[in-house]
């Protein structure tokens, strides 16, 4: 379920702004950072703790983030706030994916190809460029029609998620707010052309249908968000757990079981303490697209797990063989469930073959990698997906 409702997360995060970002945060006097990133890259941006998921996805939705990277010894206390953050950045990128491509199916519609035939001077098309100023003033007085389009456009999805018999209570819940969001987060550009068109019953109709097809499929869609979360965490957790065991072995050299004595909570504690001393960390980071004048590349999102190992070739084939799993027996939600409190870590390396079936029914692209900089021992796991 998205994540925006929480008012703060205590997460230590890293934010690396967009040239978009930069320029805004200069012009309004904003003191910013250099900042050291887990590759050992300097660059500009803020850092927060706590901070708001709502900013961090406005800052999103105008293209002022690049990067977010949290670094920290452990992330077992953490566990729901790192989960919520992915969510909300990745569904952060499916509103601007699902505005874009709003845009994209209005513009080819009957009615504004009418439109621009008949008014050469007011086109609507992909260079039409107008200021949120002048847009806020010309559908400001049209609350009204915008409350009647909303409900005539979500009505039908609506009534289609409450008779599919597929999805179960909690699924259709998730959908009816979903579909909402995506509407409410339609840019002004959007709001205007629908305003435009509305009392054109065949203009509006068009129009309504390309909407609802798109609600329909970014839906689907979003329903990745969860597991990307998912799966994130569990790497973390198993970079965690190779961090931990590797100090055990240091600190209690004579002992046999290094694992159920990792389970003990105060010498866990107690390695953890020892992790930190030493600035022993594993990162996660989430690049965002290419910026908004990256063609094709608006709905890229590469998320990546580092750590310091020496175990590189281990996590790789670990990986590889992960990622041919059998994911027909399971969904991945039953997977996580039936593997909720175990012990077994390398568990969560299985998420990435359900992750790909998930991603491949729903048109999103994703691959995995795994690299390693030897100039400083770091393995970083990718996930890269293309919304």
């Amino acid at each position: 379920m998205p994540a925006e409702k929480k008012f703060s997360l205590n997460l230590p995060l890293k934010v690396i702004l967009t040239e978009e970002g930069t320029s805004h945060f200069i012009s309004n006097k904003k003191k910013l950072l250099r900042i050291r990133l887990a590759d050992n890259l300097e660059e500009y941006g803020i850092s927060l703790n706590p901070f708001s998921p709502q900013s961090i996805q406005n800052m999103i939705m105008i293209d002022y983030i690049s990067k977010i990277e949290i670094s920290m010894s452990e992330f077992v206390s953490v566990r729901q706030e790192v989960m919520d953050l992915s969510k909300v950045v990745v569904y952060s990128i499916l509103y601007k994916q699902f505005d874009r491509q709003v845009f994209a199916d209005l513009i080819k519609c009957d009615c504004v190809r009418k439109h621009n035939r008949a008014h050469p001077n007011e086109l609507i098309d992909e260079r039409t460029k107008m200021e949120d100023k002048q847009l806020r003033s010309m559908i400001s007085k049209k609350e009204q029609s915008i409350r009647q389009a909303k409900k005539m456009i979500l009505d039908p999805v609506w009534k289609s998620i409450m008779e599919n018999k597929e999805y179960s209570l909690e699924e259709r819940n998730i959908y009816l707010l979903m579909t909402e969001k995506f509407l409410n987060r339609l840019s002004l550009m959007n709001w205007y052309i629908i305003l435009k068109f509305f009392k054109d019953q065949e203009g509006f109709s068009q129009i309504n249908i390309a909407i609802r097809h798109l609600l329909q499929t970014y839906m689907e869609k979003s329903r990745v968000a969860e597991y990307i979360s998912i799966l994130l965490m569990e790497l973390a957790l198993n970079a965690e757990n190779t961090n931990l065991r590797k100090e055990a072995k240091n600190m209690y050299s004579g002992v046999d079981d290094i694992d159920s004595l990792m389970f003990d909570p105060e010498v866990r504690s107690k390695i953890i303490a020892q992790l930190k001393q030493k600035h022993q960390l594993v990162s996660l980071s989430w690049k965002l697209g290419g910026g908004s004048t990256a063609i094709g590349k608006q709905g890229r999102l590469q998320i990546s797990v580092m750590n310091k190992s020496d175990d590189f070739q281990e996590a790789k084939e670990n990986i590889e063989n992960k990622m041919a799993a059998d994911t027909n027996k399971h969904s991945l939600m039953d997977f996580y469930r039936e593997a909720d409190g175990q012990e077994n870590t390398d568990m969560g390396l299985y998420y990435l073959s359900y992750l790909d079936d998930a991603c491949r029914k729903i048109n999103v692209k994703f691959e995995s990698i795994v690299n390693q900089f030897s100039s400083n021992d770091l393995t970083v796991i990718n996930l890269i997906f293309n919304f």
